[in-house]
């Protein structure tokens, strides 16, 4: 079964030669946007139904890549953003708040990103460049550890995994339901409190940027920004008029929805008609099963995540119209992505947080999206924003770890190529440093042992002039909780736990089969053996830890109760009059 473009995609540019960066006023300002947990399908140039003009005029614009791959978690992905290095090795082993005593401590396991790789802004900060952040870090938590520390000159993070959209500033895990959690965020490395009114995550994080790029526009330097949404990451969350907007769209449920995006998919030449489509576990009930209280309480959810989507992509819309009026965007190249798949897990079963949410939220449908709510994706709709794909985030399928991924601007592309080859998140930090015209200093920083990058430049692959950036013989490994991956040319292993897979190594041709649906481990053993052995490899080169049993472990790695909690809260009444913003 053959997948084409996918989602073939082509690749579209606005036909720019790549000029020479040597001087300042040659080199390009660079601004990386990073979506969270935003699904493959979940924009209008990948299908989607959400409204997102200014992102698709990114993808018209731009370099879009087909089969491009992140972790299947938040910051273990960043890690390999900032690095171009293996998660592994950059200090995200496992998500630092998942550790296990037999982790805690052990190299690449530090829960931080650590001392012994390089962030992107520490190289173009050398280089040259201004460094300016907004919105997620979750790569450490102390002031040592915040963007300040490694490199941003200007920077406004929220430095934990999660947090309320509003300005209560409340956090996501409660390990005691008797003290609700409290988000923590930094400006230039200091805590601070954010203001309680008028506040809104996206609204806020693009508003920073752009007085940060005022603030270090007297350097006359290029710029490096980068602007890190925590949407669409639940608490579902966004103001009312947005989530109005799609009030009424999602009423028809999970299959309706997925079958108008694979119908897009489809009329738009991105998606061969024969392709199976994955429509998810078969432990997920399907919508025609649920009552209508809880139907009402999904379509209210999607409304809200949507919203979301379509608040972020007007954000983008406002930073890339202030930097036209500047006069720099036509020297900007923008790289735009999404760290993992969509999110179907719950972080219900983590410590007492169910206790508490039931306890102190306002989940009922009337009150969904607003603050003093809090609602998670659930899995229906993360499987539809993978669609085609098999699974979401947290799994080593492609629907955890292939993500929308653009590039825009002067020197990324050459107008209707098209490109399907096997793109890495940890490509992005060698191409920023080629377009800035500087280079990762390899083994060896200020007289200390440092690791180098294991990505490659995307540069020549998006103009045409290489047909692939990993050669067949390459291997790319991913691990996660005990879920494993390894692609090499065509070919793919999978291993995840049972009920989610078969309990053991999986062997799918991926270019012929994205959606991983036959299993061929049985049928070619010394193709199995082959990517077997290069994932030992991996696992020698990068310091991954692998035990028993890890898949299986409690906690956040799946979606867990979320249908008897969305009964529970679909009957739920308003605790008081809604809050408006």
């Amino acid at each position: 079964m053959k997948l084409t473009r996918l989602l073939g995609l082509s690749l579209l540019s606005v036909g720019l030669a790549s000029p020479s960066f040597a001087a300042d006023a040659q080199r390009p300002n660079i601004l990386l946007i990073l979506a969270d947990d935003l699904g493959l399908t979940d924009v209008g140039a990948y299908g989607s139904e959400i409204s997102t003009p200014n992102i698709d005029r990114l993808a018209k614009g731009g370099a879009r890549m087909s089969s491009f791959y992140a972790s299947p978690f938040c910051s273990p992905t960043r890690a390999m953003l900032m690095s171009g290095t293996d998660n592994h090795l950059a200090g995200f082993g496992d998500m630092a708040e998942l550790l296990l005593p037999e982790q805690r401590g052990k190299p690449g396991y530090e829960g931080y990103l650590n001392e012994r790789v390089l962030a992107i802004p520490q190289v173009l900060h050398d280089a040259g460049y201004r460094t300016v952040m907004a919105g997620k870090w979750h790569l450490g938590t102390a002031e040592n550890q915040s963007p300040a520390a490694r490199g941003f000159d200007q920077s406004y993070a929220m430095v934990q995994g999660g947090a309320s959209h509003f300005g209560d500033q409340t956090g996501i895990v409660a390990l005691d339901a008797n003290k609700p959690p409290k988000a923590l965020y930094r400006e230039n490395g200091k805590s601070i409190d954010i203001p309680r009114d008028g506040f809104y995550s996206s609204e806020v994080f693009a508003n920073k940027v752009m007085e940060y790029l005022d603030k270090t526009d007297g350097t006359k330097k290029p710029f490096f920004a980068y602007l890190a949404f925590t949407a669409p990451h639940w608490p579902l969350q966004a103001p009312d008029a947005d989530i109005q907007k799609y009030a009424e769209r999602y009423k028809g449920g999970y299959d309706e929805i997925r079958r108008e995006r694979v119908e897009r998919l489809k009329k738009a030449g991105l998606l061969d008609p024969n392709t199976p489509v994955f429509e998810g576990n078969a432990n997920w009930p399907k919508w025609d099963s649920l009552s209508p209280a809880e139907k009402r309480a999904e379509a209210k959810r999607m409304a809200v995540y949507a919203a979301m989507v379509d608040n972020m992509d007007r954000q983008i819309g406002r930073v890339l119209a202030y930097l036209e009026k500047k006069g720099e965007l036509d020297n900007t190249v923008v790289f735009f992505l999404s760290d993992n798949g969509a999110d179907g897990n719950s972080v219900y079963d983590v410590g007492e947080t169910r206790k508490w949410l039931h306890r102190d939220m306002d989940n009922s449908i009337e009150n969904t999206g607003r603050p003093g709510s809090f609602v998670e994706y659930g899995p229906g709709w993360a499987q539809v924003g993978m669609t085609p794909m098999r699974m979401y985030k947290a799994f080593t399928y492609e629907g955890g770890i292939s993500v929308p991924a653009i590039a825009w601007g002067p020197g990324v592309g050459i107008k209707g190529s098209e490109r399907g080859a096997l793109t890495h998140v940890s490509d992005i930090a060698p191409t920023i440093y080629e377009l800035a015209g500087t280079q990762h200093p390899g083994t060896e920083y200020r007289g200390k042992s440092i690791l180098p990058v294991r990505g490659k430049s995307l540069l020549s692959y998006l103009k045409g002039e290489t047909p692939s950036v990993h050669d067949a013989n390459e291997a790319i490994g991913w691990e996660l909780g005990g879920r494993k991956a390894l692609r090499k040319g065509d070919w793919k292993i999978v291993y995840a736990n049972q009920p989610w897979g078969s309990g053991h190594w999986e062997l799918y041709n991926i270019v012929q089969d994205r959606t991983e649906s036959h299993d061929l481990a049985a049928a070619m053993p010394d193709k199995l053996n082959e990517l077997l052995a290069a994932w030992k490899q991996y696992v020698a080169e990068t310091g991954t830890l692998e035990i028993e049993g890890l898949a299986n472990r409690p906690g956040y790695s799946n979606a867990g109760r979320y249908y008897e909690d969305l009964a529970v809260e679909a009957a739920q009444k308003p605790k008081a009059p809604a809050a408006t913003k």
